[in-house]
This record gives structure tokens, sequence and C-alpha cells, in this order.
């Protein structure tokens, strides 16, 4: 890609993955913007303008990066021939597999992500990766399931990376079988939900039954 005319987004996009390559020796900062920058013919002020907030926006667009690239190994029919829990569990082990590549510079993420000042940023970020993965899965809801299923992943997703980051078994076998369990923890959830939602449709309503007062069936 010619990045001489790139806007500043197309800049981010193209510079972040170079950016974690270099951020796993330098640490997320000018040092490894620069490096990135020179890798792909970028003036270092052009580059450091694209980032000018510093280490979280580097880190926000290689997050970014990530959800794409997570995405482009699934196909719409793919995803719909699994079952639920499938397709949550095959996504979170792609995106693993994606960061996997670079984990020093996920170590490295999540040290800066978590200091006080960044902690509304880096939740913002684990939301925004359920979210994809959610809307990824087929789910549609608007209603506080929506939230529900975002927080609830985001949650679990965020300790599976604890665990990834400390992970050394074959092909990551312990992280998987963590990440297992808590999907299953929030199928779990899930199906207790409708069960209760679906009783308490059938409670009586007091709103419906004073509706019933003003606007009695004619």
């Amino acid at each position: 890609m010619d990045l001489a005319d790139a806007t500043l987004d197309e800049l981010r996009e193209a510079l972040a993955p170079a950016v974690a390559a270099n951020a796993a020796f330098d640490g997320w900062n000018t040092a490894a913007l620069d490096a990135a920058a020179d890798s792909l013919g970028v003036d270092h002020d052009v580059a450091r303008l694209a980032f000018s907030d510093g280490a979280v926006a580097m880190i926000d667009a290689w997050f970014a990066g990530v959800d794409r690239a997570m995405a482009a190994r699934f196909t719409p029919e793919a995803l719909a021939a699994m079952k639920i829990r499938t397709r949550i569990t095959a996504l979170v082990e792609a995106r693993l597999e994606v960061l996997a590549a670079n984990r020093e510079a996920l170590r490295r993420a999540a040290a800066v992500l978590a200091m006080p000042q960044n902690l509304v940023r880096a939740a913002k970020l684990g939301w925004r990766s359920a979210d994809v993965m959610w809307r990824l899965a087929g789910d549609i809801a608007t209603d506080y399931n929506h939230y529900t299923k975002r927080s609830l992943l985001a949650s679990i997703y965020a300790a599976t990376i604890a665990v990834f980051l400390q992970d050394d078994s074959e092909g990551h076998a312990d992280t998987r079988a963590f990440l297992g369990r808590r999907i299953e923890d929030i199928m779990k959830f899930e199906k207790t939900k409708a069960g209760f939602l679906a009783r308490a449709s059938h409670r009586p309503s007091l709103s419906r039954f004073i509706g019933r007062l003003r606007y009695p069936v004619v």
C-alpha cells in the first residue's frame, strides 16, 4: 500500500502491526513507532501525528487490527454452521492465535492498560472486542441482553488473556481449557436467565392490570 497520501486512519492501520512487532523489544513508545515508520517509509513526524495520543492509541490501533484479522479467518457461512458456543469459542481462540505472534507486545500492552489513568480506555477496548465477537457470532440483541452478553464475554476474555500470557503448555492447551470452562459458564448463565424470563412473563403484571382498569376490553 502506498502511504504517501494515506489518511491518518490509514496510517494507523498500516503502522499498528509493525509497532506491535517492535513494542515486544522497545515497549509501546516512540522508539517502537519510529522503527515501524522506518520499515514502511513513513516520516517520523507524520507517524507521531497519527498516534498523538501515545501508547494507548498504538495499542488501540493494534487491537482493531487483531479484530479484523480474527474476522477474516471465518466466512459467515462457516460461523452459521456452528452452534453458538462453538462460534464464540472459535472466535476467541482465533483472536488468541493472531495475538500469539506478539505475546510479549501483548504483555507490555496489558501493563500499559493496567495503569490507573488507562483503566477506562482499557474497559472500552475490551468491550469493543467482545462486541465484535458477538456480532460475528450473529447476535442482534438490542435490549439489556446486548449489554449482559458483552460484559460477560469481555470479563471472560480478560481473564483468558491473563492465563494466556503465563501459558507455556503445548499449543496453549491450558488457555483453551480455561476458555472452555468460562464459555460453559456463559452458556449456563444464559440458560438460567432465559428460564427466569420465561417464568417472569407468565406472572401477573401490575401495570397490565392497571391498564385494563383504565382501558377495559370491550
